[in-house]
């Protein structure tokens, strides 16, 4: 199994022009959030009913989706999995904001970020000149948003 420095050195092979990266700043979490949303939308079937009370929104398939998102990263870094813990936790609570708003459908305003932020990902890439590399593995999917992470952790000092 790679180490996580192992993956962002990987992932970081085609994210070096500072045009591409901030745009992966501003994209990655907005992709994050709108993939989570998408799945939040899909209809409850089973999961309806099952948790009691103000619990009860929480469990649906982008909060299913986040769980298993979460184990990658408690097995990519133990370290680390504060951090996207907290992320995640964000993610969750936005949708969750956004969803019992009802200003806009949930699903209505993924579908967008989620369509305009990968277009503008690969105006990055364009710029890059790499391929994005989920192309090569699609763990890099996942790898983006902690990537995002590991930063911030360098730059508060703490070991990931």
């Amino acid at each position: 199994m790679k180490t996580a420095q192992a993956w962002f050195d990987e992932y970081g092979d085609s994210h070096r022009n500072p045009t591409n990266k901030l745009i992966h700043w501003i994209c990655v979490p907005l992709i994050f959030f709108s993939t989570i949303g998408l799945l939040w939308s899909i209809p409850r079937g089973p999961l309806a009913g099952v948790l009691p009370g103000a619990a009860e929104p929480l469990l649906n398939w982008g909060t299913l989706g986040m769980l298993v998102a979460l184990a990658f990263y408690a097995r990519l870094s133990l370290r680390l999995f504060p951090g996207m813990l907290l992320l995640c936790g964000a993610i969750v609570w936005g949708n969750l904001l956004v969803d019992q708003a009802e200003a806009v459908p949930l699903w209505l305003l993924s579908v967008v970020l989620f369509a305009v932020s990968w277009a503008v990902q690969f105006v990055g890439h364009k710029i890059e000149g790499k391929k994005p590399s989920f192309f090569k593995d699609v763990q890099f999917l996942l790898i983006g948003p902690a990537w995002l992470v590991h930063f911030v952790y360098r730059r508060a000092g703490i070991p990931y």
